[in-house]
């Protein structure tokens, strides 16, 4: 079997081997000709794989180590004998960490708790629910909305997009992108959302660029109609809007579930994938150990006060000002970013220690290790 992979996916060399004969290319050089002769490919977002590349390859697997799946024509290879797989919610625990220390940070800028807030969760699959676990731990009030989530379970715990809209301080989307159907979420965000909002909420986007109309939300954030913005998802990436990106207050290279771990968790399930699909007769798959932290696995918490102490650890783990100011001074490098991105580690890879009793509670549930 003939394997292509992204050689920026990370823990693959030297396990993918023991599945098949395996080349590396960057994921914006997989073309046409390179995947001819490859039956299976693992990819992550890079290339959009339709027609006009996989026709007349031998490609019969394409196994993406993400959790979405716009930049494949599904429709294509289901009518042309393609199977395709993603990794569904690999990467959950990473962009909760993402929203996470953002909403901290945003709480401290603007002078406010986040317990007197109300924060509106747009998409609420494998990603969504982790964001309203964290959300609720820190004592917000949240809102929900998922029309298929809300048709399927004739729920009562949903509310129309209108309320968000209405009642919400905060709005953080996790949906797929979809471009038609009865959920379209392509550009859910656009000027008439931004026109008929009650507040002046922060708009949240780590899920796909075209969700938020870029162009809605710039003018939205000059006029006042939204008070802040945390992107990380952006639309005609690589090419970003620099104007916006100068606009919002954190604003990263698509990198929100760029955690070590989740990058461990997608490309297992990608071989798993492979494992299953070709019937090569793997009970497990021999994954290499998660990296260390590059920073202290210890969070001594003794002499921060107790107000400051649960955005002190998350943001110990990770702090999205550091990359947001990295691509202000080089947006060009906006794939650079991506395909370079230091280790992440999520809470669990930490220990807390002089953290009072209630923030303990807070940071145990949230993950972490309490020494």
């Amino acid at each position: 079997m003939k394997i292509l992979a992204d050689l920026h996916i990370p823990f693959l060399k030297g396990v993918v081997e023991l599945l098949g004969e395996v080349d590396y290319l960057p994921g914006n050089q997989f073309t046409k000709e390179a995947i001819q002769d490859k039956d299976a490919l693992i990819v992550r977002t890079v290339t959009y794989f339709g027609k006009e590349i996989l026709e007349g390859t031998q490609v019969k697997l394409i196994c993406s180590a993400t959790i979405g799946y716009d930049h494949i024509d599904t429709e294509y290879c289901d009518t042309h004998n393609i199977a395709w797989r993603t990794a569904p919610g690999c990467n959950a625990n990473s962009v909760e960490q993402y929203i996470t220390s953002s909403l901290l940070y945003m709480s401290k800028k603007q002078g406010f708790d986040l317990k007197d807030k109300t924060i509106g969760i747009v998409g609420v699959g494998n990603v969504g629910s982790k964001v309203e676990a964290a959300c609720r731990k820190l004592g917000m009030h949240v809102l929900l909305n998922d029309p298929p989530r809300q048709e399927k379970e004739q729920s009562s715990d949903f509310v129309d997009l209108n309320t968000i809209k209405q009642e919400s301080d905060i709005i953080t989307f996790h949906t797929p992108l979809t471009k038609s159907g009865p959920y379209k979420t392509f550009h859910i965000a656009d000027d008439d959302f931004f026109n008929s909002l009650a507040k002046k909420p922060i708009i949240i986007n780590a899920a796909r660029g075209g969700i938020v109309d870029n162009l809605s939300l710039k003018e939205a954030l000059k006029t006042g109609k939204a008070s802040g913005a945390v992107i990380d998802c952006w639309e005609h990436e690589p090419n970003i809007d620099v104007e916006l990106l100068n606009l919002v207050d954190i604003g990263t290279p698509h990198i929100a579930g760029y955690s070590a771990d989740g990058k461990w968790m997608g490309t297992k399930m990608s071989l798993e994938n492979l494992n299953e699909f070709f019937h090569l007769g793997y009970d497990k798959i021999p994954m290499p150990a998660l990296p260390d932290p590059i920073q202290d696995k210890i969070i001594d918490l003794s002499k921060i006060s107790s107000v400051d102490q649960i955005a002190y650890a998350v943001r110990h783990t990770y702090d999205p000002l550091i990359e947001t100011e990295n691509l202000r001074m080089h947006p060009e490098k906006f794939y650079w970013w991506r395909s370079n991105y230091p280790v992440r580690r999520e809470y669990k890879a930490f220990s807390i220690t002089g953290a009072d009793k209630y923030n303990t509670e807070i940071l145990s549930r949230l993950g972490f290790i309490i020494n």
